[in-house]
C-alpha cells in the first residue's frame, strides 16, 4: 500500500520542492541559530546562493559534536516555549544530544512514519506490539503514533519481561511486532523455551524492525524463528533526524525508501567530504528540509550506505537507500585491515552449527590486535574432534571475508548475553592496554 501522493512523484516534481523547501529552510536557519549562520559566514555562503539543489554542496556539514556544544537548546530555530516535545539520547560518550518537536514537527513524524509502516505491510487490521523502550529514546513514541495514525491497535508493552510479552502477543493476537532484530529474536527464542512455536502458535506476520543494522543473515534467523512468510523489513532514522521515518523498506526489500520531500540525501567520502556520484558507497548525510524546532542541514550519520534511484516494482518513486554496511565509527581497523562487524555478522549467521548470538573482543598483546570472537552452539558437541572441526571451519571462513585470523571461543548453548534493547556485540580493548 502506497501512503502518501508525494511518494510517487516525478523526479522533477520532488527536486522542485526540495529546492523551495531547502531555500526556506536555509534562509531560517541562518536567521534564527547564531551557531549555523556562523558556519555559513566561516564557509563563504549565504541564503541566496541557493539557487540549485547542486548548490546543497555549498553548505557546511553539521556533527554530532555540534549539537554537544550547543547543549541543550543551541540549535533549535524556535524558542523553548513552541516545543511540544523533548527527547535525547543517553550520553554515554559525552553530553546528550537534545532534540525537540513543535506541534507541525509531530505531525510530519506521524505522516512519515505512517508511510514506512504501510511499505513494511502495516494496515488498520494489524495489531501491533512496540518492544522498543518507551522514554527519551524516540524509537518507541515514533512508531507508535505513526502506526496508530493508521488505525492499528497499538500494544505498548516496551522491553522486558519476555515471557509477559509473549503471553500478549497469544492473548491479544499481536499480528505485528516493533522490536530491534536482536530482541526479535529473543522474544521467538523464550517463545520456544515456553513450549511455543512462533510460527504456528503465534500471529505475527509482519516484522518492522529498527534501531539496529539487519543483514540479510540476521534476517534469515528471523524466518527461521518466525516463519519463511513472515515479512521483516528495515526502517531506518535517528533521532537528530527526528526519530524513525527518515526510510524504510517496501515488501520488494530492495532498499530503504527515503521520504525525500523531507529529507535530501547526500553520500560523501568520509576522509575528504566531497559529495559522491550516484551508486557510490560512503557516508550518509541528511538535510532536513521541513522541520521547525531542529531542521539540521547536512548532518553527517556515520552510516555507510549507498543511494539508488531505479525505479522500484512497488511503484514509489522516492530514491532508495541500501540497507547499512555499518558506521565509519564502528569500523574496526585490525592490524591494518579495515573490518565492519556486520562482515563478521554475515559468516557466523551462515553456520549452522551456531546460533545468532555473539561478541566480537579486540584486545593488543605486545603491540599486536587480537580479534577474539565468541560465538554459541546450538547445541552441545558430541566430542572435541567436532569442536575442533567447527573452530576451524568458522576461522577458515572468516579468513576468506576479513583477510585476518580470528581466535575462536565456542561457547556453550544459552551462555552468551541476551539484549533487549540494542545490542553491544562488540568490545574493543585495546584503549585500556597502556
Amino acid at each position: 500500500m502506497i501512503w502518501a501522493k508525494e511518494e510517487t512523484m516525478s523526479r522533477a516534481e520532488m527536486e522542485a520542492l526540495q529546492l523551495q523547501r531547502l531555500q526556506e529552510t536555509v534562509k531560517r536557519v541562518y536567521e534564527k541559530v547564531e551557531s549555523y549562520r556562523l558556519k555559513m559566514e566561516d564557509a563563504g555562503v549565504k541564503p541566496e546562493d541557493i539557487k540549485t539543489l547542486q548548490d546543497l554542496k555549498k553548505l557546511p556539514f553539521i556533527t554530532k559534536q555540534d549539537m554537544r556544544d550547543n547543549y541543550p537548546f543551541g540549535l533549535f530555530a524556535v524558542p523553548k516555549d513552541e516545543l511540544v516535545r523533548i527527547h535525547a539520547s543517553s550520553g554515554t560518550t559525552g553530553k546528550p544530544t537534545v532534540v525537540g518537536y513543535t506541534k507541525k514537527d509531530l505531525e510530519v513524524w506521524t505522516e512519515c512514519v505512517s508511510r514506512i509502516a504501510a511499505m513494511g505491510g502495516a494496515t488498520e487490521k494489524d495489531v501491533a506490539q512496540i518492544c522498543f523502550g518507551y522514554g527519551m529514546f524516540t524509537g518507541a513514541l515514533g512508531l507508535h503514533f505513526g502506526l496508530e495514525n493508521m488505525g492499528a491497535a497499538i500494544v505498548p508493552s516496551s522491553t522486558g519481561n519476555t515471557e509477559k510479552q509473549i503471553m500478549f502477543m497469544k492473548d491479544f493476537g499481536t499480528t505485528l511486532l516493533v522490536a530491534t532484530p536482536s530482541y526479535a529474536l529473543r522474544i521467538g527464542e523464550v517463545a520456544k523455551q515456553m513450549g511455543l512455536d512462533p510460527k504456528t502458535d503465534l500471529k505475527v506476520k509482519i516484522g518492522l524492525v529498527g534501531s539496529e543494522l539487519l543483514t540479510e543473515a540476521m534476517r534469515t534467523e528471523m524466518h527461521k524463528l518466525w516463519g519463511e512468510d513472515m515479512l521483516v523489513t528495515s526502517n531506518y532514522g535517528m533521532s537528530e533526524l527526528m526519530g524513525p521515518g527518515v526510510s524504510g523498506e517496501c515488501e520488494q526489500l530492495c532498499g530503504m525508501h527515503i521520504n525525500e520531500d523531507f529529507f535530501i540525501p547526500e553520500i560523501i567520502d568520509p576522509k575528504t567530504e566531497e559529495v559522491l556520484p550516484a551508486g557510490e558507497k560512503g557516508e550518509l548525510v541528511i538535510t532536513c528540509i521541513y522541520k521547525e524546532a531542529l531542521p539540521l542541514i547536512r548532518y553527517r550519520t556515520k552510516d555507510v550506505t549507498k543511494l539508488i534511484y531505479e525505479p522500484c516494482k512497488c511503484g514509489r518513486t522516492t530514491v532508495r537507500m541500501e540497507n547499512l554496511d555499518g558506521r565509519t565509527d564502528d569500523m574496526l581497523k585490525i592490524r591494518g585491515v579495515n573490518v565492519f562487524p556486520s562482515q563478521i555478522e554475515e559468516v557466523l549467521l551462515g553456520i549452522d552449527e551456531i546460533g545468532p548470538h555473539y561478541e566480537i573482543i579486540v584486545t593488543r598483546k605486545n603491540h599486536a590486535d587480537i580479534l577474539e570472537i565468541r560465538v554459541e552452539l546450538v547445541k552441545a558437541a558430541d566430542s572435541y574432534k567436532e569442536l575442533e572441526a567447527l573452530e576451524k571451519k568458522i576461522k577458515h571462513k572468516l579468513r576468506i571475508v576479513l583477510g585476518l585470523d580470528a581466535k575462536i571461543r565456542l561457547e556453550s548453548p544459552n551462555t552468551l548475553q541476551r539484549f533487549e534493547g540494542k545490542a553491544q556485540r562488540v568490545k574493543d580493548l585495546r584503549k585500556e592496554v597502556q
